[in-house]
C-alpha cells in the first residue's frame, strides 16, 4: 500500500515514486530514504574533497567560494527538510556527518598549510573523536548513549564555522583580519574546551544512571 492511499509508480531499479502533494518529493526504497534535503546533503559532503584540493592548490578563493556554497546548501537542506516535511533518519545521520566532514577536513588542512596553529587543529579534532569514542564505548558497554547537541556545542559549531570562513576569506581576498582572527580563534577554543566537559559530565552521568539501575 502507498501512503496517502496513492499508487506509487515503479522505476527500474525497483524504486517507487509516491507523486507530491505539495509535502515534498520521496524516493523510497525498503530502509533507505532519499529527499531532495539528502540529496543536497550528499552533495555537500562530495564538495568536501574539492576543498580540500583547493586549499592544498593554495587555490583559496575557490576554497572560499566553495565553503560558502557549503554553508547555503545547509541551510537549504534544513529549511526544505522542514518546511516540506522532508525530514527522514538518514538525513538525521547524514546532515551532522556532512557538516564535521567539512569543518574537520578543512581545519586539517589549513593547518597542515600553516594557515591556524596545530594546536588549534588537534583540539578540534580531538572533541570529535572523544564525542565518538564515548558513544562507542557506551554502545559496546551494553548502555547506548544517544547524544544530543547542546547548547554550547551549537555554540561550538558555529564559532568553527565563522572562523573557517574568515580564515578563507582573508586569504581568498587577501586582506588582514588579525585582531578578528585572534578573537574568534579563542573563540573556538574555549568553545571546544567547554563542549568537551559538557559532554564528558552528561556522558558520565548516562553511564552512572545505568549502572545504578541494573
Amino acid at each position: 500500500n502507498s501512503r496517502n492511499g496513492r499508487c506509487p509508480v515503479i522505476l527500474r531499479s525497483g524504486t517507487s515514486r509516491v507523486p507530491p502533494s505539495g509535502r515534498g518529493f520521496l524516493l523510497r526504497k525498503p530502509g533507505l530514504s532519499l529527499s531532495i534535503p539528502n540529496l543536497i546533503t550528499l552533495g555537500r559532503i562530495l564538495l568536501v574533497p574539492v576543498v580540500v584540493w583547493a586549499i592544498a592548490s593554495n587555490s583559496m578563493w575557490i576554497a572560499f567560494v566553495l565553503f560558502l556554497v557549503a554553508g547555503v546548501s545547509d541551510g537549504v537542506d534544513g529549511f526544505l527538510a522542514k518546511r516540506f516535511d522532508m525530514t527522514t533518519e538518514l538525513g538525521a545521520y547524514l546532515d551532522p556527518l556532512a557538516d564535521k566532514a567539512l569543518i574537520v577536513s578543512i581545519y586539517i588542512a589549513l593547518g597542515i598549510n600553516g594557515d591556524i596553529p596545530r594546536w588549534l587543529v588537534i583540539l578540534v579534532v580531538s572533541r570529535d573523536i572523544l564525542i565518538v569514542g564515548g558513544i562507542m564505548l557506551s554502545w559496546l558497554m551494553g548502555n547506548p548513549l544517544k547524544i544530543k547537541p547542546l547548547l554550547v556545542s551549537k555554540l561550538n559549531t558555529v564559532a568553527q564555522i565563522v572562523f573557517a570562513c574568515v580564515v578563507l576569506g582573508s586569504l581568498g581576498l587577501q586582506y588582514e583580519v588579525g585582531m578578528l582572527k585572534s578573537a574568534l580563534m579563542g573563540l573556538v577554543a574555549i568553545t571546544t574546551l567547554l563542549s568537551v566537559a559538557a559532554y564528558l559530565a552528561e556522558w558520565v552521568r548516562h553511564m552512572n544512571s545505568a549502572a545504578a539501575d541494573q
